[in-house]
């Protein structure tokens, strides 16, 4: 499982052969394949969040409030062993197997979830579909991000994590009629729901199957030879829709020597010993993401009944205007992270939806909102938020090593999500039951979010890395180059730079 095919230090263009290819319907049908896991966490997110209100019915699984976000708190559970299990395996074995193995895995939990017959095997098959979607975070993160031209990565990133929007859009539509007493019973209409995702994934898998390995994990691990067999039939296929490659320039080069397995202790040692700020910008940015996220989307319903009075059946339609300003965040406001920069897009973004997070949780608070404007409201605040959320990944997809590419997104990935599995659980406790529910305490809750948010803006602003159109091996040498640049120095030379172009060569 470990061996290497070749020992000695490999030379090659590969990365730079990747970075100067124009956007083909190659990267358009990977794009679709690989981005359908955001689709699906989305899609399970946002059931799971309407769902709950109907799963504390007598006549259902009978949970109280705090049963539905602790079951949510187990979906993250699973999503966090899911990344370290397979975002290890993902750095070993390559990206391709396991973003094959996750989703199949995904696949199986989730469309038995629709037979839970009690609470305890509901939180059973919620942890397993957790397990499948964060293996897929990790390998396909990195897939994309070694496989995406420098100059569209940034852009492609937020809007690959935006498509979790797209797959809560369809979950707020399917369920507007699930949940309809007049097509499905209470006990039938949420079970059909959690068929949803295993459908899309089913319909996905061949296509999934066609997309290559990637070439820099393959270069990575002494795979030279099938690395160059690889580029070639994707410069092929980009060739074969009409678009000219331009010529490569020879000193782009990377050399580098094969590695084994990376241990944990070489992978924590690497992280926080030679990339300290860079570990701290990642954890800072995926904590609070996570957390503003999980605390707001898995009890939104919750609020939505308790404090306005809204049908279980109609809190599909607020979810599905709350969840079109996420999706068009991204997509209308990422090329901006390509073209301004990184480090002045994220800590803007940061800043800005956590200010004004805050100002929302205080018109909540006085009561000054109904259901209409207070969703009208957040989903202005979500549209910059859901562009902030999507940066952290790219950040932490980006700016480490590629030998641990996949493990980096893993361990940052679970940290964020322990913190951020709490939020569930917290707000479903402050909000209390229908009969006694509290603004105040959840005004807390809220500001607390905000906080956090506005916190990882100021750390962004400080130790943010401008890593807009710079090739990934520029932004963090391979643990095997014959030349490294160390963090310190590499933020100087950054600090230096005139504009957004590509780094020099290291």
């Amino acid at each position: 499982m470990g061996a290497i095919p070749q020992q000695g230090p490999v030379r090659s263009l590969v990365p730079a052969r990747i970075d100067r290819l124009p956007w083909s319907r190659f990267h358009t049908r990977m794009i679709a394949a690989l981005g359908v896991a955001w689709v699906l966490d989305g899609l399970e997110i946002q059931i799971a969040s309407i769902v709950g209100p109907v799963l504390q019915h007598s006549h259902t699984l009978h949970l109280s409030s705090q049963n539905v976000g602790f079951s949510a708190t187990i979906y993250l559970i699973g999503e966090v062993v899911g990344a370290l299990v397979f975002g290890r395996l993902s750095d070993r074995l390559g990206r391709r197997r396991l973003f094959v193995a996750t989703l199949a895995l995904y696949l199986v939990a989730n469309g038995l979830t629709a037979f839970s017959f009690n609470y305890g095997s509901f939180l059973v098959l919620r942890f397993i579909a957790g397990m499948g979607i964060g293996g897929e975070y990790a390998a396909i993160h990195s897939a994309i991000d070694e496989l995406i031209p420098a100059r569209f990565r940034g852009r492609v990133d937020l809007a690959v994590s935006g498509t979790y929007w797209f797959g809560a859009i369809v979950a707020s539509l399917s369920e507007y009629v699930l949940l309809n007493h007049s097509v499905f019973p209470d006990n039938i209409g949420w079970r059909v729901g959690f068929f949803i995702g295993p459908v899309i994934g089913v319909a996905i898998w061949g296509l999934r199957r066609t997309l290559p390995e990637s070439p820099r994990w393959q270069l990575a691990h002494g795979q030279a030879d099938e690395a160059e067999k690889t580029i070639a039939q994707i410069e092929r296929e980009v060739e074969a829709s009409g678009r000219t490659l331009e010529p490569v320039d020879p000193e782009r080069y990377v050399e580098v020597q094969p590695h084994e397995a990376i241990s944990f202790t070489q992978v924590a040692r690497t992280l926080f010993r030679d990339y300290p700020s860079r570990s701290l910008l990642g954890a800072t940015l995926m904590i609070s993401q996570s957390f503003l996220y999980n605390a707001i989307f898995f009890t939104y319903g919750l609020v939505l009944k308790h404090f306005y009075g809204v049908s279980d059946h109609d809190v599909a339609k607020y979810f599905f205007a709350f969840a079109a300003g996420n999706l068009l965040g991204p997509l209308l406001i990422g090329r901006l992270f390509d073209t301004i920069g990184r480090k002045q897009m994220i800590a803007g973004t940061y800043l800005v939806s956590g200010v004004l997070l805050a100002v929302s949780g205080y018109l909540f608070k006085i009561g000054s909102l109904s259901a209409f404007s207070q969703t009208v409201l957040w989903t202005v605040i979500f549209f910059i938020a859901s562009a902030a959320a999507s940066s952290g990944y790219l950040t932490v997809s980006e700016i480490f090593p590629m030998e641990l590419r996949s493990q980096a997104i893993a361990l940052f990935f679970a940290i964020a999500q322990v913190f951020g599995s709490l939020g569930p659980t917290i707000f479903g406790a402050l909000i209390g039951d229908q009969d006694h529910p509290d603004r105040g305490k959840l005004f807390i809750a809220y500001l607390i979010a905000a906080g956090v948010m506005a916190f990882a803006g100021v750390i962004a602003a400080i130790f943010g890395v401008k890593a807009e159109q710079v090739s990934l091996e520029d932004i963090a040498a391979p643990l095997g180059a014959a030349k490294k640049v160390p963090e310190a120095l590499a933020e100087r030379i950054e600090d230096l730079e005139p504009g957004p172009g590509p780094a020099p060569a290291v």
